[in-house]
């Protein structure tokens, strides 16, 4: 059996051990392993590479994606995706592994329901696919961002300011509010929770009558514009605001050991499934154990964020 893999949509960190994962199990089960560059653009415009275990040795720490990835509007074509079909024949691939996000998890079904068995592996920072308690990169994200906290708090401090820190998070807040019970942040802005900025400043102001001299606001981006926020905040309170948007940065760097290992986990499942015979699902970790969801349901909505959480690290807050 020959088996395909690239990498789709955003990049996460763990991508690259993912990759090793499938490459190597897949020689570990007597297959051969071709990497498409590019993701989808890449088998439209049929640029793949043969992969070998040198190949994907000494990636396994590197942040990014070795094969490279891009999104692809071609591909939602019916042209562009006879053209993908086509590479792959032309490369005999007979099981392709696709990392990625939501996006990649609608491609990947498309493909399979066009008769190419595909098993995708979860990688997005936003921790936003059902059937995984977790997805490749986003811890190493949020650590990211709690980091940056960590340095942004010795300021905030020192000038007794407010800080509202935006990060990504179109459609949920996982990162916001990970991030925002581990470094202590005093309120948490997310999407799917409706919090008026009035009772934000409400917050504030009781934490700085009680002697409190700064405050960090932790804001999903899908929650509004940061510096909306923070003159909304500053109007009310009287308090000086800045902004933080950390953007891509939360992306990049070496993932952490727990990416790794997730990412190692999935990447050699999904080469075992699909010589296993099973395709049209995504492959994930639920309470530790391997599961397998219909990529259908994967693609059917947003993993919720968790409110228990939320409301832990709203209790915890000062």
């Amino acid at each position: 059996m020959k088996i395909g893999v690239l990498t789709s949509g955003g990049d996460a960190p763990g991508m690259n051990a993912a990759i090793r994962a499938v490459v190597r199990r897949s020689f570990n089960l007597n297959c051969e392993c071709v990497g498409y560059l590019h993701g989808f653009n890449g088998l439209i415009k049929g640029e793949w590479r043969k992969m070998t275990q040198a190949s994907v040795a000494g990636i396994i720490q590197r942040g990014g994606t070795i094969l490279r990835t891009a999104r692809s509007a071609e591909f939602h074509h019916q042209e562009g995706r006879d053209l993908a079909i086509e590479t792959l024949q032309k490369t005999g691939v007979e099981g392709l592994v696709v990392i990625g996000g939501g996006g990649s998890a609608l491609a990947a079904m498309a493909l399979d329901a066009m008769g190419i068995p595909v098993v995708t592996v979860p990688s997005t920072v936003d921790n936003d696919l059902l059937g995984t308690d977790v997805t490749i990169g986003h811890m190493s994200a949020v650590d990211t961002v709690v980091q940056n906290v960590n340095r942004v708090r010795d300021t905030a401090t020192s000038h007794e300011r407010i800080f509202v820190i935006e990060t990504m998070g179109r459609d949920t807040g996982h990162i916001a509010l990970d991030a925002g019970l581990a470094s202590g942040a005093e309120s948490i802005l997310v999407p799917e929770i409706e919090m008026p900025l009035e009772e934000v400043g409400r917050r504030i102001l009781r934490a700085h009558a009680r002697g409190k001299s700064h405050s960090i606001i932790m804001m999903a981006e899908g929650y509004g514009h940061g510096f909306d926020v923070a003159r909304q905040i500053q109007d009310q309170t009287g308090l000086e605001t800045r902004v933080i948007v950390l953007g891509h940065l939360q992306r990049g760097g070496s993932p952490l050991a727990s990416d790794r290992i997730i990412a190692s986990r999935l990447g050699a499942r999904a080469s075992e499934l699909l010589v296993a015979g099973q395709h049209g699902v995504q492959v994930g970790l639920i309470s530790g154990d391997y599961v397998s969801t219909p990529l259908a349901e994967v693609t059917s909505r947003h993993r919720e964020i968790n409110l228990h959480l939320y409301e832990l690290a709203r209790s915890l807050s000062g």
